[in-house]
């Protein structure tokens, strides 16, 4: 990671914990932070776990990345760091951001947990803030492990130090599980007992969420609030769908997200072939510039989402990765300062089919059979992209295995 980013990187046990250790780092308590509200719930709890305020910016509606001069020059002055999402790899617009961050003398993160290979401007992902946290659960399926890449490669020995006093020790139970279950999914996979294992998991309590967005539980919040910045009063909301986010990790974990990582530049080449794919289908929106991203999910718009999940999932498709509706939507003011223009956000996050890349084919195929049909964003003009009964069986390479989202995943975390 150092090698790809150009930065000095930290292994840390998460993405999240990652980005809990540059907000502490950077950020006195009672800060505001600039953020998406089409991101993982987790990452909003952990903006309030560092005792910062969330501000909810206005989105491009066909990439939901922050949309710079719809956000007010009121809240520009009233925010103390911006925080990047890059969803689905996607990436903001990170050298205006840099530039305005700049000017304003305030600090600019970059989460990169969807985006370990996507580019803005003439840099990697990741290279353009102060500090930069990546998920290695994502790309290359490790299931855990995440980097957290600074600019000031100075810093590096008291972020590991605040690292470790943050650290719960390892455990050997946690480190059997983690060994143990890509052998169990493989055989639940095999046996085509998904459905089963997900009524046990329910049945045993084990479900952190039923929906997209795991339940608020405003009054608990509201008592954490009196406790930060500390992981530990919201750990209930932090640890969603990643129990051992911030346990330290053993050798024999290790070692596999290792052979994970050796894989990366593998998987980024079928991710492309896919993506270029995808972005050539009616559902897909046009894009700046020439690079093929993003690599993580591509977000399809179609009319009725729910239907093409449905008929994906009859193929054995399983979507995840949404992030419906808006935090700003989920939390309310008491939580959050609301965007200014919401209705971007609003539609991003209703519309996008977010689709692996590397089975655009079998995606593709789906669709058209089911007659899915695309929809226009706020503000777009309309195009001269083919319908998809215009566009049948557009040839592609064969098509590559994905990991998909475990059922029941749709909220799923930026790890």
């Amino acid at each position: 990671m150092r090698t790809r980013l150009g930065r000095e990187c930290v292994y840390v046990p998460s993405c999240r914990f990652g980005l809990y250790v540059a907000l502490r780092h950077w950020c006195p308590p009672g800060g505001r932070v600039l953020m998406s509200p089409v991101n993982d719930d987790v990452i909003f709890f952990v903006v309030l776990a560092a005792g910062l305020r969330p501000v909810q910016a206005p989105l491009n509606p066909l990439d939901a990345s922050i949309d710079i001069d719809a956000v007010p020059d009121e809240v520009w002055g009233s925010v103390s760091a911006v925080l990047t999402t890059n969803l689905y790899g996607n990436p903001d617009p990170a050298p205006r951001l840099r530039q305005k961050c700049d000017a304003l003398g305030i600090p600019l993160f970059e989460d990169g947990a969807h985006a370990i290979g996507s580019r803005a401007g003439d840099r990697p992902v990741g290279a353009w803030g102060e500090a930069s946290v990546f998920s290695l659960s994502k790309h290359v399926g490790a299931k855990a492990g995440g980097m957290l890449s600074l600019a000031d490669p100075g810093l590096r020995e008291a972020v590991e130090k605040t690292c470790e006093g943050l650290l719960a020790p390892r455990r050997a139970s946690a480190e059997l599980a983690y060994l143990v279950r890509p052998y169990a999914e493989a055989a639940v996979r095999g046996l085509r007992l998904r459905r089963a294992a997900w009524a046990a998991v329910r049945l045993l309590g084990l479900a952190d969420r039923e929906e997209i967005r795991m339940p608020l539980r405003p009054d608990e919040l509201a008592l954490a609030a009196h406790q930060t910045p500390g992981l530990d009063a919201h750990h209930p909301w932090v640890r969603v769908d990643m129990h051992d986010y911030r346990l330290e990790s053993g050798r024999l974990r290790l070692r596999r997200i290792g052979r994970k990582l050796d894989r990366l530049d593998e998987v980024l080449d079928a991710c492309r072939q896919g993506t270029e794919l995808l972005l050539s289908t009616p559902w897909a929106k046009p894009r700046d510039g020439h690079a093929i991203q993003p690599l993580f999910r591509v977000p399809l718009f179609v009319a009725d989402r729910d239907a093409a999940m449905a008929a994906l999932a009859r193929q054995g498709i399983v979507v995840g990765y949404l992030y419906d509706p808006p935090l700003d939507d989920y939390a309310g003011a008491e939580f959050t300062d609301p965007s200014p223009a919401p209705g971007a956000a609003r539609w991003f996050a209703r519309h996008a089919l977010p689709v692996d890349p590397r089975r655009a084919q079998a995606v593709i195929e789906v669709l058209e059979r089911s007659g899915a049909q695309p929809v226009q964003a706020p503000g777009e003009e309309p195009g001269n992209k083919p319908t998809p009964e215009e566009n049948p069986g557009t040839p592609t390479p064969g098509e590559r295995p994905g990991n998909e989202p475990t059922p029941g995943g749709l909220g799923r975390s930026r790890g």
